[in-house]
């Protein structure tokens, strides 16, 4: 506790000429990725979800024994066990090393790297090129953007196809989640600017999904430039709507403040209240998104008390800046608060449901974005 506390800047800015809204490198990937806290199959929706999008790729594309899914920052295999499953051979690129080795112990091929044009190239010639390449929240996070695109192209087959999912900046802005920005996300994507980057390796994109995972994401289909296939109608509907929302112009992102502002108001009167009141409450999760949003609300432990959190990885530790302490999720049940502020609200059906005990007692679950929300389990 007594050890120097770094902290950093968080100005996002936005490229005059290309739009693309990003942080800039202020904590290097190297230093984030390296040893990384975030394990992906501690959400039971994110997994449910990852099983979807394999069974849905293994039938459009006829993935069999003969194919390859290659997955960038595959993280502790959480998709990758599905194409396992139906016995597709795979590969997994991870930076983290610790993270891999979760993997590994799955039974996944993975290789411990940060994807660049000359890795993507030298995993293409060690493993072959890949039928599918698929990178879940990972473009975002990215310092090098043209040279991570590159590295794509570079492992997918010339007709092969990539798929990313990153979260949607249109919703990011029209639903307040300011929360999202720190520092592991360097790049804020809309469709426009992900397809700008993805020209710069030679990739063009020819479908868009929407999602409402992560408060609003969109995964984009790609491939090799001039293989035939051309942009689906979704793709002229998203950049359309895009626009109308101003966000193909730098006078279109204007305004975001006043709302981020309304937002921290909110949150911070509803826990003096309840502080005033002499009730208690504490945090469910313990996620990158919450640390933006406690610090930047200049919330500590007198409002909050403690927050909880699935993953042992994170038991006995601290909030950055904030201090609060992570615990297991049994805590709730023994210190029986009167209110659950959740963190992670991206995850709201799932810990809706994971939490429906509070009720038992009379406590409430609240909900900080898009607006407060004080809800009965």
């Amino acid at each position: 506790m007594d050890d120097r506390e770094s902290f950093y800047p968080l100005n996002v800015r936005i490229c005059h000429e290309c739009l693309l809204v990003q942080l800039p490198a202020y904590v290097p990937g190297e230093e984030i990725f390296s040893d990384y806290a975030y394990f992906s199959s501690y959400s039971t929706s994110w997994v449910a979800h990852a099983g979807r999008y394999a069974s849905t790729m293994i039938d459009k594309l006829g993935l069999g024994a003969e194919s390859l899914v290659t997955e960038v920052a595959s993280n502790d295999g959480y998709l990758l066990q599905h194409f396992v499953a139906a016995g597709v051979p795979v590969l997994g690129v991870e930076p983290a090393g610790n993270v891999a080795e979760v993997a590994r112990g799955k039974g996944i091929r993975t290789e411990v790297e940060f994807l660049g044009a000359e890795t993507g190239a030298a995993l293409a010639a060690k493993h072959g090129r890949a039928d599918l390449v698929a990178g879940n929240n990972v473009y975002a996070h990215i310092p090098d953007l043209i040279g991570f695109s590159q590295g794509l192209a570079n492992l997918v087959k010339p007709e092969g196809l990539v798929t990313l999912e990153f979260p949607h900046l249109l919703r990011l802005i029209e639903r307040n989640q300011f929360d999202t920005i720190y520092h592991e996300h360097y790049h804020y994507l809309s469709l426009l600017t992900a397809q700008r980057a993805l020209a710069t390796a030679g990739l063009t994109v020819v479908d868009v999904e929407e999602l409402s995972t992560h408060g609003g994401s969109l995964r984009v289909h790609a491939r090799h430039t001039g293989d035939g296939h051309s942009p689906s109608a979704a793709v002229k509907e998203v950049l359309a709507a895009e626009a109308e929302a101003g966000l193909h112009t730098v006078e279109g992102h204007r305004g975001f403040a006043e709302s981020v502002f309304r937002i921290k108001q909110d949150l911070v009167e509803f826990l003096l209240t309840a502080r005033a009141e002499g009730k208690t409450v504490v945090g469910y999760g313990a996620p990158g998104k919450g640390n933006t949003l406690l610090n930047h609300c200049g919330i500590r432990s007198d409002l909050l008390s403690y927050t909880v959190d699935r993953s042992p990885h994170k038991h006995d530790m601290f909030l950055p800046g904030t201090h609060i302490p992570i615990y297991a999720p049994e805590r709730i049940a023994e210190t029986r608060p009167d209110y659950v502020l959740i963190l992670p609200w991206n995850l709201r059906e799932e810990l809706t449901a994971q939490l429906a005990y509070v009720g038992e007692w009379g406590g409430r679950l609240v909900f900080p974005i898009p607006s407060l929300e004080v809800v009965s389990p």
